[in-house]
């Protein structure tokens, strides 16, 4: 390995070490082992589970976000846990106010490349995120969902799952 690689990955260390500092002092709570490879932020209604991992992601709103035991993703996703007021606003076509939409993202959830995930949405233990997908409404345990809105189109073989969880075979 050459001086220049070496280099490299000192300064590549600094920067998830940096960025993992920034997440781990803006959320209202975190796990072990969180690690942040590349710029991301949370609010301080982010709740973070154990073995963490985030690939350049912005949770943005007001809501509560719970993200369990496990996680990782691709690049470039987003969580927005709020909603413009729009129905019952003082103008059009919304006014100043926020309203709250918790997220819940249980454990062992892996999302691809350019996740959306909207306010007021359970993701379930095991599931999996496609690239590029929208994730309007709830998705079930053990379920891969994808597409714009997302759907879920396959599950995960559960058995197999639930033997990995069962021997802690975690990434």
């Amino acid at each position: 390995m050459g001086i220049k690689s070496i280099i490299r990955q000192i300064i590549r260390e600094y920067k998830v070490k940096r960025w993992t500092k920034i997440i781990r002092t803006t959320a209202k709570n975190c796990g072990d082992k969180l690690r942040v490879n590349y710029p991301s932020c949370v609010t301080p209604n982010t709740e973070l589970g154990n073995n963490v991992n985030f690939n350049g992601m912005r949770i943005l709103g007001y809501g509560k976000v719970v993200i369990g035991d496990n996680f990782h993703s691709g690049t470039n996703y987003k969580m927005l846990s709020s909603i413009h007021n729009y129905d019952n606003g003082t103008t059009i076509p919304y006014d100043s106010v926020m309203i709250p939409k918790d997220i819940n993202i249980g454990d062992n959830v892996w999302f691809g490349d350019d996740v959306m995930i909207l306010g007021g949405v359970t993701l379930g233990e095991g599931c999996i995120i496609q690239a590029g997908s929208v994730v309007v409404s709830d998705v079930p345990d053990c379920a891969i969902a994808g597409g714009h809105p997302a759907r879920v189109f396959k599950y995960r073989d559960k058995d197999h799952y639930y033997s990995l969880k069962s021997q802690k075979a975690f990434m």
